[in-house]
């Protein structure tokens, strides 16, 4: 790619980055560098995603809601075919997790309560005695992974901006008025502004510019395809208890993933699934649907990155101009992508970032000292 100078330096080409970087092209020089040989290899290509509302914390949850319309309505030309297919999430409370239910009901948006036999009905393999309660979101929806993340990039590179595949940052340097960013095959490129949007490696990054590191904690998250004959699940919705120990969701119309809900943590790395949390995956799913598993047909595993506090991380260094954050977004990076690009555009165009302005303490990386 062309070392000539830039406005704006992305690193990290995931969903992240390519969100960002679409919405900074329309008014920046920007280069989008990635250190693998895609974009999106570790997190956001191995993400099954669905958007849920009353997932994650309270600024996951705006921009969540604001990323709504751009997945109902693409802009023209973003995508051949629609980014979502409708499937409502199902939570089911077995008894000692009746008080979880209540306090989701109570706290939820678009929540509302099924009794049991109405869940067996959505699900007819679910276990009689597994439930004592259940609720419906409605309004939930199986997101395009691929077509969002690839939207993004082809709408970056119409606008003139410049992506590297391979271009790992080895060094990064504050210059006078500039960053310098060399590359692992020695390309050194210039910009008054870095974005940091490197997800389980963001750390690393901060590390070669010399920057204190937030303390982000990448974590495993394990998942397996299975085959739930006799059931016809195609048409189920996404299964999952109330203090979200596991979840099956329908898959290439036959089969099912599922998944142990698992979080644990792992340096950065090109992370492959663990035998035990598939096992405890299946076993969880068992617990609550009459499925016989005969063998497990794939699997595979993600990278999920938290800040210390589990909310994002989005804003300027405290202590190194033109260095910006945008890290953090844990599992929830699919379904906030478009209203988390947009608000990281704006910061850094000195914009006013309308509603979701009053998620900004919250999320600004100056809490971590």
């Amino acid at each position: 790619m062309s070392t000539a100078d830039h406005d704006i330096i992305v690193i990290g080409a995931g969903m992240a980055g390519a969100s960002a970087a679409a919405v900074l092209a329309e008014d920046y020089r920007v280069a989008l560098l990635e250190a693998e040989d895609q974009p999106g290899y570790h997190s956001t290509g191995r993400s099954a995603a669905i958007w849920i509302q009353n997932y994650g914390p309270p600024d996951v949850r705006l921009l969540t809601g604001l990323s709504h319309d751009f997945f109902a309505r693409p802009p023209d030309g973003f995508a051949a075919h629609p980014l979502i297919a409708r499937r409502p999430v199902l939570f089911l409370a077995p008894e000692a997790q009746q008080a979880a239910l209540a306090a989701m009901l109570a706290d939820g948006i678009g929540l509302a309560p099924i009794t049991p036999e109405a869940a067996r009905r959505l699900v007819p393999a679910l276990r009689p005695d597994y439930a004592v309660a259940a609720a419906i979101e409605e309004d939930a929806f199986d997101i395009d992974v691929a077509a969002l993340h690839q939207g993004f990039l082809r709408r970056f590179r119409s606008l003139g901006g410049q992506l590297g595949l391979r271009q790992r940052a080895g060094r990064i340097a504050r210059g006078r008025s500039a960053w310098a960013v060399t590359t692992a095959d020695g390309s050194v490129l210039h910009a008054p502004i870095v974005v940091n949007a490197a997800g389980a490696w963001g750390d690393q990054v901060a590390a070669l510019a010399g920057l204190r590191p937030l303390g982000l904690q990448p974590c495993r998250r394990s998942a397996a395809i299975i085959d739930p004959s006799p059931w016809p699940a195609e048409h189920w919705p996404l299964v999952n208890d109330v203090a979200h120990t596991w979840y099956a969701r329908p898959e290439a119309r036959t089969r099912l993933m599922v998944s142990p809900a698992d979080e644990t943590p792992v340096p950065p790395q090109d992370i492959q699934p663990d035998e035990l949390d598939i096992a405890t995956g299946i076993d969880r799913m068992q617990q609550a649907l009459d499925i016989t598993v005969r063998r497990v047909e794939h699997s595979w595993a993600g990278l999920r990155t938290f800040t210390p506090d589990r909310s994002l991380a989005f804003g300027w260094d405290a202590r190194a101009e033109g260095f910006f954050w945008c890290v953090g977004q844990g599992g929830y990076g699919i379904q906030t992508a478009p209203a988390a690009g947009a608000l990281v555009a704006d910061l850094i165009a000195r914009r006013d970032p309308g509603k979701a302005g009053a998620i900004l303490p919250a999320i600004d990386p100056a809490r971590f000292g």
